[in-house]
């Protein structure tokens, strides 16, 4: 018998009428009890989301067809022309989110990368030009700030604290898919934290399965307060469309965007702890005798250093900061990433020799120059004649964008020639050895150079790939 009846027939049997009342109120009696919308909400935060069109003239120079050729290369050098160039338009869309009345938008770095000029169309088909104040590839964000506004204030969302979104919370994403207007997709948040995405470096997103498409790049991931939780940046897809699995760059690091710009920063310069660190795998969690593997284990600390001046040592557990426990060393990098320099971060340290948990006071700082940079423009009869190489530092890492604050030396100018047998050098490369020779400093280059060979094999680091390039 079914279960419901037997407490209704109970109910009655003993003279209560406050079930059944409850039962009545649970059944719907008209239409319009059945309809829910989102449409308020939607008229809340729509007209604080705009288009977004960037336009570029983008150089590509021809290779000499000759430099190809290994007679005229031991012959004529660098002498060969360099070949002709020609220029084409390019166009880009996207979306993005007006998070001040005055005018400040944030949007994707991606989609206005390079952009020689910039335009902003409102909701309302209203059309503005904007100037970047700040664009940041390694969290692949971008805030632009609307030009001849004449005094006018412009709607704008509000931002919500993205640690207290949980996964199954319903989230609207507004934007403009495929260049066809505004529109609005509903959905709920499939996942937190999610890494290994490789649209930025911090790699840290909310997971939603709203249908995000080309175009929303930029937008808005709304929750159900009307604020802003997230800007939709990528998609996971075989097919170019959405199949439901969007990511979102949290609120937190925009606000940290955000923050840059209302202080003056016209470049983004994040914490830097000084430590390098790795993940607690469950090998490792094994290892050390722990519960979960959670948490990132220290490998070195940095003389002078943020961490070692706060007493964190090699070996320890990094467990939490600021109270939010750290699940890995992308989570770590994300919540540092969300701080201001010389903020105060709360760590929760974890010896696994002793088993004893302490938490230590770390002062942030910015990414000191641990090496006098000593720019060089390399000259000569070699395949490294017209770039400009530097002595790497953190500080040097991070003004390049660079996903590394080692030692060596880098690139940071390349020339047009700057060819080794149809591998082109590029800014952000990193020298490693010269004939078999390593190197370390601009110095142990110029030494190399200057020493007579039959060939060359020089060996570099690019986006965390090693690569040796042979030339007779």
């Amino acid at each position: 018998m079914n279960i419901r009846i037997v407490a209704l027939a109970l109910a009655l049997m003993m003279g209560c009428t406050t079930t059944t009342t409850a039962l009545a109120q649970e059944i719907p009696h008209a239409r319009d009890q059945l309809t829910y919308s989102f449409a308020p909400l939607v008229k809340q935060a729509s007209p604080a989301v705009v288009n977004i069109y960037a336009h570029k003239i983008v150089r590509q120079r021809m290779v000499n067809p000759f430099m190809n050729d290994p007679f005229f290369r031991e012959f004529f050098g660098r002498s060969l022309p360099p070949g002709l160039s020609r220029e084409r338009a390019e166009n880009s869309l996207g979306s993005g989110v007006i998070v001040r009345p005055e005018g400040l938008v944030v949007t994707n770095h991606h989609v206005i990368a390079n952009a020689d000029e910039i335009k902003i169309v409102m909701s309302d088909r209203r059309e503005f030009s904007a100037t970047i104040e700040v664009s940041d590839p390694k969290t692949d964000l971008a805030v632009l700030r609307i030009q001849e506004t004449q005094g006018q204030r412009f709607q704008a969302l509000e931002l919500r604290d993205s640690d207290t979104i949980e996964v199954g919370d319903l989230v609207l994403a507004i934007g403009n898919p495929f260049g066809i207007g505004q529109t609005v997709t509903s959905g709920v948040i499939s996942a937190i934290a999610r890494t290994d995405i490789g649209n930025n470096d911090l790699n840290y997103y909310l997971q939603t399965d709203a249908a995000i498409n080309p175009g929303n790049s930029g937008g808005a991931l709304v929750s159900m307060d009307g604020k802003l939780v997230g800007v939709n940046t990528a998609i996971f897809t075989e097919s170019g469309g959405s199949i439901g699995i969007g990511f979102a760059i949290p609120s937190n690091l925009v606000r940290a965007t955000i923050n840059a710009v209302e202080t003056g920063q016209k470049r983004l310069v994040r914490p830097w702890l000084g430590l390098d660190g790795q993940d607690v795998t469950a090998d490792i969690a094994q290892s050390l005798g722990l519960g979960k593997p959670q948490g990132v284990l220290v490998t070195k600390i940095r003389p002078h250093s943020p961490a070692q001046k706060a007493g964190v040592a090699v070996g320890d557990v990094i467990r939490s900061l600021d109270g939010k426990m750290v699940a890995d060393l992308e989570e770590l990098r994300f919540r540092i990433a969300t701080m201001a320099v010389g903020a105060t971060a709360r760590l929760s340290l974890l010896n696994p020799q002793s088993g004893q948990e302490r938490v230590v006071n770390m002062v942030l700082g910015g990414p000191p120059e641990t090496t006098p940079r000593q720019e060089t423009q390399l000259r000569g009869q070699h395949p490294l004649d017209g770039i400009t190489i530097a002595n790497l530092s953190p500080a040097l890492a991070d003004e390049l964008q660079l996903g590394i604050d080692g030692e060596g030396v880098v690139i940071i100018q390349a020339s047009e020639n700057s060819a080794l047998g149809g591998f082109s050098l590029a800014v952000g490369d990193v020298l490693l050895a010269i004939n078999r020779q390593q190197i370390k400093t601009v110095d142990d280059v110029k030494k190399v150079l200057r020493q007579k060979t039959q060939g060359w094999q020089i060996t570099l680091r690019r986006n965390n790939q090693r690569l040796t390039v042979l030339l007779r």
